[in-house]
């Protein structure tokens, strides 16, 4: 089988800069798509964490003029990644959040940022750099979403161009008088390619022009060629229907090994989890719960949005206290909802337990301590920390959304006597429904040998990216070859 060449341009990548899911796909496909005989380089921005680990780099690239920007590329390896930093220290060189200023706004010049990182990947998809000429240039979300545009209007001696939708809420607009400073054609502000109702639209161009688009789950390639579900794209996704494929994300299982992850207080595995009660006792006493080794233990990893669900959680706690459950939670979002879970950790000392942030220790032992793990969220393309909660024995509760419907097998009475039960599964997203969810959550507690099965079959699920980059690089080279017959 012959080597692809895939360009990954990703806005962020784990473990050098992290914001969110994207960071841990950018980061774990690459590796698993080694397996299949693809070679991946992934291209971000040169943000100060990224250089500071490609200190021992080469310059391999320069630009006199990207964007009105001398620019710079630097490779090297780092995390076991081949990285291609984008040098412009005009636009990168910003210290904290990569998308936001220090006050939380968007940085005015997102678009230039962004379009800058995206015209790149175009320049060495087309062979600016006889170093590495790719295959396939991969475009993750609207950071990069204008480098399948730029690409598309280079004519035929192009790569082909892949498109993922991580989250279709986050779109990334221009104002159209940037067009021509966008490096942008006049034909390109046309509905067939970035006009988006009068602005330039970033992923919506992507969308558009791209050979291919993915997004990070089947049931969510479906919901998003939907009016409710499409946020205003569902006519385009429904019109490429035929070019759009859903691919389950995978997780990173070197990194989340119960067997060997040392952010636990204890290791434990699926054929043996006793070393999940130290974990349960160490988050009780981090956080400040009551010792209650055999009471119930919910757990939330999650940003604090309407999105997630979790004013729904807010609205139903009444109902989980009630039946003498914990709720251990970490995240951070909406003001309003991270002052209602601090109001409720003040209300029911030892039983509620709010850290707002992010603390990477604190989200595994969440994982490898908790008994369940409540995901109610409205939409989610995939959702990461489900598959983490089935690997670390943490029951996932979760809403019949997008990744979660495709990942958790609900363990209503047949799924258990049938021995496929993961979790528990509600729907509608509803206040109601959530409630029904934590009262079957507490039922099922109650009868710990159907919990040990249902517990023991997450454990087992394959939840790693082996499946999805088999996917990924069948995709790939169907790709390649229809161009190469075209």
């Amino acid at each position: 089988m012959t080597a692809l060449a895939v360009l990954s341009v990703a806005s962020e990548v784990f473990p050098l800069v992290k914001t969110g899911g994207l960071a841990d796909v950018a980061g774990a496909l690459p590796v698993a798509l080694a397996a299949e005989d693809v070679v991946v380089r992934t291209l971000v921005p040169g943000y100060p964490p990224v250089l500071a680990a490609l200190r021992d780099g080469e310059a391999v690239l320069e630009f006199s003029d990207l964007l009105g920007f001398p620019a710079r590329i630097i490779a090297g390896e780092a995390a076991g990644l081949d990285i291609l930093a984008l040098d412009v220290p005009e636009l990168y060189a910003r210290a904290g959040n990569p998308y936001l200023d220090p006050t939380g706004n968007d940085w005015p010049d997102n678009p230039l940022r962004f379009a800058a990182l995206a015209r790149a990947a175009a320049e060495i998809g087309l062979s600016a750099w006889r170093g590495f000429v790719p295959d396939i240039v991969h475009a993750h979300d609207w950071q990069a979403g204008l480098a399948p545009v730029y690409l598309h209007y280079a004519g035929e001696a192009r790569p082909g161009t892949v498109m993922t939708v991580h989250n279709l809420a986050f779109q990334g607009h221009a104002a159209p008088e940037l067009l021509g400073r966008l490096a942008l054609p006049p034909a390109a502000m046309a509905i067939e390619a970035v006009e988006y109702f009068g602005s330039i639209g970033f992923l919506k161009g992507g969308l558009a022009l791209a050979d291919r688009i993915t997004t990070v789950s089947p049931t969510y390639a479906a919901e998003i060629q939907t009016p409710d579900g499409g946020m205003g794209l569902g006519g385009l996704l429904h019109a490429r229907a035929a070019s759009l494929s859903g691919i389950i994300n995978g997780i990173d299982t070197t990194v989340w090994d119960p067997a060997r992850d040392k952010l636990l207080a204890a290791p434990f595995f699926a054929a043996r989890v006793g070393g999940r009660a130290a974990n349960k006792q160490a988050l009780q006493e981090r956080l400040g719960l009551a010792p209650d080794p055999a009471g119930l233990l919910f757990g939330v990893v999650s940003r604090l949005s309407w999105q997630k669900g979790l004013d729904l959680l807010l609205e139903t706690l009444p109902v989980l206290l009630a039946s003498g459950a914990q709720l251990a939670l970490l995240g951070s979002g909406d003001r309003v909802l991270e002052d209602g879970f601090r109001a409720a950790a003040l209300a029911f000392p030892g039983r509620v337990a709010c850290r707002v942030g992010y603390d990477e220790r604190l989200a595994h032992l969440v994982q490898g301590g908790s008994d369940a793990l409540l995901v109610p969220s409205r939409f989610e393309p995939c959702g990461l920390t489900q598959l983490c909660a089935l690997r670390y024995g943490s029951v996932p509760v979760v809403a019949r959304v997008g990744g979660l419907a495709d990942t958790v097998i609900d363990a209503n009475e047949m799924a258990i006597a049938a021995g496929v039960g993961t979790g528990l599964v509600f729907s509608p997203v509803t206040a109601t429904a959530l409630e029904a969810a934590l009262r079957r959550a507490a039922e099922l507690w109650r009868d710990q040998a159907a919990w040990r099965r249902v517990q023991a079959n997450g454990m087992v699920t394959d939840v790693s990216w082996r499946r999805p980059a088999r996917r990924y690089a069948q995709l790939y080279r169907e790709l390649v070859a229809e161009r190469a017959s075209a």
